[in-house]
């Protein structure tokens, strides 16, 4: 009896979504229990009485009213609510809504063919074996994505298409005509066409075939296919960008300030293509210092309402694969027209400041200008100057790869815009800033893009000198917009989630580090100081990383929240319109204010906003992924080394490694830690021997080998050799 009992229950589960389902689509109709039995196609006298049992149940919860006797209608207050699918790694997934507190389950059985990331409508009801609340999906309002990346596999009448999502469960069915000219194993872009209500997997058709699985330049276009982003620019777009005319005039000169005779340079990347920022320095009369800060005038050539500009907002950003950018601006406008380049005049935007010598903002002058770039340096060059106060550049730091005099004004004017921008810095800091100096990993590739080495990029005093300009700019034209009460484009950046801070503190009291969790200032603090305690610690990428994923998102938005990480109350992106169309929209608000200009549509530039933080959100993945795929590439050449790595992450399945040299990291499965039979200990975060008790949790050293390295999939896995102790 006690078996039967339970499969009831579990039916009774089941019918309750299913009979509140029925009676919600039609809320207007009533239904008695045959018609509901009718629906969901049982036929049995258990079934039906359970219908029955449920019906009552909904009706003493005042969920449905019984109109005639045996026939019921739903209460009009249904749980419906809208939002989007958020799946796991195991056919499952969470409903997320913004008018819910917690995200809701969503078995596989109630998915209903909702994908990762669709926008549907769901109703959410609580099981009576738990006080979890469930959700079920009625209906797809949009989705997603309608076009994936996978290998296809052709049979003889149709094929079918796996991708390496895991979060895709489903492989997309592929009839006969509709394959193309791929063949079995290539890599293809497939675009979803339908669905049938009883099918198991989705319709789609081969629009692309992007090559052999492990090539390089397949994986790359994969990347970029995968996420929708784009490649070539449309032939009709590059036409019209090349035939713009990129001349400087006097006509357009006398519109602007003329800058030219103020000693202006760059310092970028010594890698770099677009220059799309510099700084002019010059001391003024009165002891204060005149720092401009000069960013391109894309909006000066990128026109509303043309082809380019079209494009331009659709993509919304450049994107940075490890081998490529993928621009947001063809490279007439990118490369050339818009490039601050040396010894040349160029157009721009400018925020110029009069600061003291205690770096407090005396004057500002927002406007259009044109100027003319006296030298170009690097990041590496710059920072020469600071730490030898001298104006000798080393061949092996030099561009020209010879040594040279940098010239006196140019060193004095980037030692004292150091001075300013290092009390700049501290400011924002003993105001709450958070110092995210996260280790960036950059791979030294060959002529073929292949990956020879790696190595860690850090940012130095010459990358926050240009850092600390920019964001003084960025913030005062927030501020002088701000204030007026305009629509304007803010960077916004809202407070970290508390529960996953208490997270953070589980893992890292591990390490002996501890979190202030009592106020704003306090957790600002405490997170700077934990930041610099893992200085150089061999925990030190996983504690970053971890803090990171406690941030909120920043994102784009005519609603200003102020920035929390930068602790300013006002903050827009205004210095990187070469590669963010954010910036573009900011510079042509900010002039059509200074015009006089009333304010703009609030509804419009929101959905902008919108659009462009999803574009970016996009691109920041394509760009995870090319480094994955680089780590993997790496990887396989180094299949009988030997490396010591970090436990950067432990789960039921087994460990995750990240290795001290290099950044890379992969999974050591369960059984393949071969001295003692472990088991997951999710309090302590550790795998546990159970003969020997021995603990294997986050942080522990140890000795890997590579077992197999994936390029399709991205992933590496990796032989357990030994403990480091």
């Amino acid at each position: 009896m006690k078996k039967n009992f339970r499969k009831m229950t579990k039916k009774a589960k089941d019918f309750s979504a299913h009979v509140y389902k029925i009676l919600s689509a039609s809320p207007t109709k009533d239904f008695n229990y045959k018609q509901i039995a009718a629906i969901i196609e049982v036929n049995d006298t258990q079934s039906r009485n359970e219908i029955i049992k449920e019906l009552g149940i909904l009706k003493k919860a005042g969920k449905i009213e019984e109109t005639e006797r045996g026939k019921y209608k739903i209460i009009s207050k249904a749980e419906y609510y809208e939002g989007t699918v958020d799946m796991t790694s195991r056919k499952s997934g969470y409903f997320v809504c913004s008018e819910l507190e917690d995200d809701v389950y969503i078995p596989f059985i109630n998915l209903n063919h909702a994908l990762d990331g669709d926008k549907v409508k769901c109703y959410i009801y609580n099981r009576r074996s738990s006080r979890k609340p469930e959700a079920e999906v009625l209906e797809i309002l949009e989705r997603a994505k309608t076009e994936f990346v996978g290998v296809i596999d052709i049979q003889k009448n149709f094929g079918f298409v796996t991708t390496t999502n895991a979060k895709m469960y489903t492989d997309i069915f592929i009839p006969k005509n509709e394959i193309a000219t791929a063949e079995h194993g290539d890599v293809v872009l497939v675009s979803m066409v339908d669905w049938p209500k009883k099918a198991d997997s989705p319709f789609g058709k081969v629009i692309k075939v992007l090559g052999k699985p492990g090539e390089h330049n397949t994986e790359i276009h994969a990347i970029l296919a995968e996420y929708g982003l784009p490649n070539d620019f449309p032939v009709e777009v590059e036409a019209y960008a090349n035939q713009i005319d990129t001349s400087i005039t006097e006509e357009e000169i006398a519109k602007r300030r003329d800058m030219r005779n103020i000693l202006t340079f760059t310092i970028d990347p010594k890698d770099a293509k677009d220059f799309d920022d510099a700084l002019s320095f010059q001391v003024l009369p009165n002891g204060n210092y005149e720092i401009g800060v000069h960013i391109a005038d894309v909006s000066h050539y990128l026109q509303e309402g043309t082809i380019l500009d079209e494009e331009a907002y659709n993509r919304a950003t450049s994107v940075y694969l490890v081998d490529r950018v993928v621009p947001m601006l063809p490279e007439v406008l990118s490369n050339f027209a818009c490039s601050l380049r040396p010894n040349e005049e160029k157009y721009t935007f400018s925020a110029i400041f009069q600061l003291n010598n205690k770096a407090e903002v005396v004057d500002s002058w927002f406007g259009r200008t044109v100027i003319y770039s006296d030298q170009r340096f690097s990041y590496e060059e710059a920072q020469e100057i600071i730490e030898s106060k001298s104006d000798i550049i080393p061949a092996h730091i030099s561009l020209t790869g010879k040594e040279y005099h940098a010239p006196k004004p140019i060193v004095e004017a980037t030692l004292k815009m150091d001075e300013l921008a290092k009390i700049l810095r501290r400011k924002r800091m003993n105001a709450g800033a958070i110092s995210f100096d996260k280790v960036e990993v950059k791979f030294n590739l060959n002529e073929h893009a292949e990956p020879v080495g790696v190595y860690f990029k850090q940012s130095k005093d010459a990358n926050h000198l240009i850092e600390e300009f920019m964001l003084l700019a960025n913030r005062k034209v927030a501020e002088f917009i701000g204030k007026q009460k305009k629509t304007f484009i803010y960077r916004i950046h809202d407070e970290p989630n508390e529960d996953k801070l208490f997270g953070l503190q589980n893992v890292i009291s591990k390490f002996g580090y501890n979190l202030n969790l009592k106020s704003k200032q306090d957790i600002s603090t405490s997170l700077n100081k934990l930041l610099e305690d893992v200085q150089g610690k061999k925990e030190q990428n996983m504690v970053d990383t971890l803090t990171i994923r406690c941030m909120s998102k920043a994102a784009y938005s005519t609603h200003n929240i102020g920035h929390y990480g930068l602790a300013f109350d006002y903050y827009s992106h205004f210095t990187s319109p070469i590669r963010r169309y954010p910036d573009v929209m900011a510079h042509r608000l900010l002039q059509f204010y200074l015009d006089g200009g009333k304010s703009a549509s609030e509804e419009l530039f929101e959905e902008k906003c919108m659009h462009s933080s999803d574009r970016e959100n996009l691109a920041a993945k394509a760009e995870r992924d090319s480094v994955k795929y680089m780590q993997v590439k790496y990887m396989q050449d180094h299949q009988d080394q030997e490396f010591l790595g970090v436990v950067s992450g432990v789960t039921e399945w087994g460990i995750y490694v990240e290795i001290i040299e290099n950044k890379c990291e992969g999974m050591v499965r369960i059984r393949e830690i071969k001295d003692d039979y472990y088991t997951f200990d999710d309090k302590q975060y550790a795998l546990v021997g159970e003969v020997s008790k021995n603990l294997i949790q986050l942080g522990d050293e140890v000795y890997v080998k590579v077992k197999n390295a994936d390029l399709v999939k991205k992933q590496l896995d990796f032989h357990f050799v030994r403990e480091n102790k």
